[in-house]
């Protein structure tokens, strides 16, 4: 997430660097192993079926215990053990979460017009009936993802939903993990994980049907699995390492940017995280200010590396050029700081989701305490697509309804583009329809 020399060309403004990548580039995503790998393991566990599921699942997540599949009333106990607090936000955030999820659902409304007289065309959306959520719990276990997959195609109207989650112990999932699958309303839920994971949900080994989409986030394995599975099975994104970007000026806090930088910075080593700014004297602060907060950070060993080898800092000479920089960059999540929140809400069109003014902060989202998704395009991929939403669960199908009247308004067309065309077949599906009309 960075401005590069091709990128310079298409920067109107003026403006300079005060911090570099210390590497520069993309983060790789897909080195050979990875991608030999994970095609053996797909194949191994396609020939395979449910044993070669159990046997990866046995090597690689030490996994002794009877049942994969943890039932209904194991799952609604998963959260007794959990702190009160813990509890109540996960509880919240879910209800949020799926509010969120409802009042999208609420504006994509079936539709039913005469375009052309006797031409009845419409559109109407139908949910996938299988989804498979990947529920990551590895070096940090991601809460709020049951919420946004789960949750958010249940208020799509899926019918099946199925969650894999890797053990934690020899014969358990993630008790909070497991419990935000629970509140989000899975209907099956299995304590394994990894490649093996979303190739049992793909290839219908779980009990279940093949699921029609995959979705969640997880490590480069999952991520490659996802696109060898895609085309096969839906999916919802390729999502790279967490990014963040803010804008800010001189009426920002540096503490506050700083600190927002750096929490998603700790998501991992190759998180980039970028500031840009209209005012130097706040740049500086900023770069200062990351430093002293990392010495505190228990997550140091993550963010400081981050932040280093793919953190940067843009100072812009205008508001407009601050503009054109992050809609080249096209930020994941993109924080906005300034006295001018609107001018940049109504100019910003590169984001994966947009978070205004200085009570707002990424970490809200992620968590799922507010409501909007975090599974979200890495890359610049926000220059093309959005983030997972419960559009992504519905298909928008359309339809025609014509009578006989119709028929001289749209069959002598249709019957003059495919001879023209040479599709003498197409042709003749009109002619038959215009010479039973005048008969």
């Amino acid at each position: 997430m960075q401005i590069n020399d091709v990128d310079k060309k298409f920067i109107s403004g003026s403006f300079h660097v005060l911090k570099a990548p210390g590497v520069g580039g993309v983060p790789a995503q897909r080195l050979p192993q990875v991608i030999e790998t994970v095609s053996e393991m797909l194949s191994t566990i396609e020939a395979g079926g449910i044993d070669a599921v159990i046997n990866y699942s046995q090597k690689l997540d030490h996994w002794a215990g009877k049942e994969i599949e943890v039932s209904q009333s194991d799952l609604a106990k998963t959260g007794d053990d959990l702190p009160p607090l813990l509890r109540e936000a996960l509880e919240a955030s879910a209800e949020r979460t799926r509010a969120f999820a409802l009042e999208q659902r609420s504006h994509l409304v079936d539709f039913e017009k005469e375009f052309t007289p006797g031409v009845v065309m419409g559109q109407k959306y139908i949910p996938v009936s299988r989804v498979g959520a990947y529920l990551p719990a590895g070096n940090f276990p991601i809460l709020a993802s049951a919420f946004m997959t789960v949750g958010v195609a249940k208020a799509a109207g899926v019918g099946t939903t199925i969650a894999c989650t890797p053990p934690m112990t020899p014969t358990a999932g993630h008790p909070a993990v497991l419990y935000s699958a629970y509140l989000s309303g899975v209907d099956h839920a299995f304590a394994v994980g990894g490649v093996q994971a979303l190739a049992a949900m793909a290839f219908g080994l779980l009990g279940e049907q093949p699921v029609d989409i995959l979705v969640g986030a997880g490590n480069a394995y999952v991520t490659e699995a996802k696109r060898q599975l895609f085309g096969r099975v839906g999916i919802d994104l390729l999502a790279g390492p967490s990014e963040v970007a803010v804008i800010a000026d001189e009426t920002a806090d540096p503490v506050t940017v700083a600190a927002d930088l750096l929490g998603q910075a700790e998501h991992g080593p190759l998180s980039p995280a970028s500031l840009v700014t209209t005012s130097a004297e706040l740049a500086a602060s900023v770069l200062t200010e990351i430093e002293r907060q990392l010495e505190g950070l228990s997550t140091k060993h993550i963010a400081g590396p981050a932040w280093r080898d793919f953190g940067t800092i843009y100072v812009a000479g205008s508001r407009e050029t601050a503009v054109e920089l992050m809609n080249m960059m096209a930020p994941e999540h993109l924080e906005i700081l300034t006295k001018e929140d609107d001018y940049y809400f109504d100019n910003l069109t590169n984001y994966g989701s947009l978070f205004l003014g200085k009570w707002s902060t990424v970490a809200y989202a992620d968590k799922g305490s507010t409501g909007t998704n975090h599974v979200l395009p890495t890359g610049r991929g926000a220059k093309s697509s959005a983030g997972l939403s419960v559009a992504r669960f519905l298909k928008p199908l359309t339809y025609q309804r014509l009578t006989k009247a119709a028929t001289p308004l749209v069959a002598p067309y249709v019957s003059s583009i495919s001879e023209f065309e040479g599709m003498s077949a197409h042709q003749a599906t009109a002619d038959i329809r215009i010479q039973e009309f005048h008969n």
